[in-house]
């Protein structure tokens, strides 16, 4: 590993390291993927990496391309201590908002992890059910620490991939380059041919 990166690395493990020197063992990261689009599910993904982890690549999802997200994807969860996903559709969006739809989904990640954490770090999320596990919110998480990176590529990979299989489905609206997101084609998708069954109606109104 060149040393660039092994120093952005080790930045990238700061808050962590003072984490681990406090004693917390098991530190899980969650983060989403898909609160803005106009159409499908938001991923949530939680990750319980080793301490000594440093998979070279691992950034805020944001930051990687789709090719290397999807190598990244299999090495997080080869060495991951424990993972979890989980996928909130569109219709539960629509019936009680974007943002209680993603704080299920976090309470369904905890629920899915085979190895209970000692602490949560999240993504700028507040008054969750962590199921009583203490949690930490940290603003722009997916680019200040690593469990929180390894989450998002974990949550942008695994809704990339549905949206990459809705596009065969609904191949006219061109979920396979927007995913979902509200790009000018996308819109203009819209309004040529109507609402398909995998948009969000609470996101939509405008456009029908």
């Amino acid at each position: 590993m060149k040393e660039k990166e092994l120093e952005r690395l080790t930045n990238l493990k700061l808050i962590e390291k003072d984490l681990y020197k406090k004693g917390f063992k098991n530190i899980c990261g969650i983060d989403e993927a898909g609160r803005g689009p106009l159409a499908g599910p938001v991923v949530v993904a939680g990750v319980i990496m080793p301490e000594n982890s440093m998979i070279e690549g691992v950034n805020d999802s944001k930051k990687v391309s789709e090719k290397k997200r999807e190598k990244l994807y299999d090495l997080i969860l080869e060495e991951a201590t424990s993972y979890s996903v989980a996928i909130i559709g569109h219709d539960v969006i629509d019936d009680i908002n974007i943002l209680n739809a993603t704080k299920r989904g976090v309470t369904e990640v905890v629920d899915g992890l085979d190895i209970k954490p000692e602490l949560i770090i999240i993504d700028a999320l507040e008054h969750i059910d962590t199921r009583g596990i203490p949690y930490e919110s940290i603003i722009k998480g997916d680019a200040k620490c690593y469990n929180i990176a390894a989450a998002s590529i974990i949550a942008k990979v695994t809704r990339d991939r549905i949206m990459r299989e809705y596009d065969e489905i609904y191949p006219q609206y061109g979920f396979i380059n927007h995913k979902g997101y509200g790009t000018a084609k996308h819109i203009a998708a819209i309004k040529e041919y109507g609402l398909c069954p995998i948009h969000r109606k609470s996101f939509t109104k405008n456009y029908v």
